[in-house]
């Protein structure tokens, strides 16, 4: 299959070779999706009972706050999961909307397929649902990073904070970030306008240097 490479960098196969991933998506019941830019892959409220890997393009996990503004909870890149903790969750519905932030290739696999071992109860499925609890744990982290950004009291806290997190990620303190000004804002939970401005003055007082999506931390 044409995606399998982009199977084999998801960590929820880690530990599995090509042969035995092809085998797994047969049993599992594999359904493959294609989405376009601004496209819903699920909306809040949505019983989903499915674990989505993104194998291409980039997805948003988003809420909706008491006046209506949208708010990024979660990035999905080629790799990452859709719904692996409403899978972990027992019929829980969705509290966020997912959508394509660009053309968007999705293989998913129904929950009960991947819980319910098979007939032959293989070592690649055994490894699977380790891997799946390592999913759900990696998920709930990048929801923690998300909350820590948020809990900062200043603008200044929230995107060093976010910017600090992205270089330990890439390793480097130079680095580009997946997300525009509006996003980061809005991932941020500021004003884009008042985000801009205190990165300029971040940039002026020595913290930081950047040229649109790129940055170098400098502290």
């Amino acid at each position: 299959m044409s995606y399998l490479e982009s199977l084999e960098k998801s960590h929820f196969f880690s530990g599995l070779g090509t042969a035995e991933i092809d085998r797994l998506i047969k049993c599992l019941r594999a359904e493959y999706s294609e989405y376009e830019k601004d496209e819903a892959v699920l909306r809040e409220g949505d019983l989903y009972t499915k674990v989505g890997i993104v194998l291409s393009g980039e997805a948003r996990s988003v809420t909706t706050d008491i006046s209506g503004k949208s708010v990024i909870v979660t990035i999905q890149k080629e790799g990452g999961y859709i719904g692996v903790l409403l899978a972990a969750s027992l019929g829980r519905r969705s509290p966020v909307s997912v959508y394509a932030s660009s053309h968007l290739c999705v293989l998913s696999f129904p929950a009960e397929h991947i819980f319910g071992i098979c007939a032959k109860t293989c070592a690649s499925h055994i490894t699977l649902l380790r891997n799946f609890l390592d999913a759900t744990a990696e998920k709930a982290l990048a929801l923690h990073d998300r909350v820590d950004c948020l809990l900062k009291s200043t603008i200044r806290e929230k995107a060093l904070a976010y910017l600090t997190r992205m270089a330990s990620e890439k390793e480097s303190d130079m680095f580009n970030i997946p997300l525009d000004r509006s996003a980061m804002a809005e991932y941020l939970g500021v004003d884009r306008s008042a985000l801009s401005r205190e990165l300029g003055k971040m940039k002026k007082d020595g913290l930081i240097d950047f040229y649109k999506n790129s940055f170098k931390l400098l502290v």
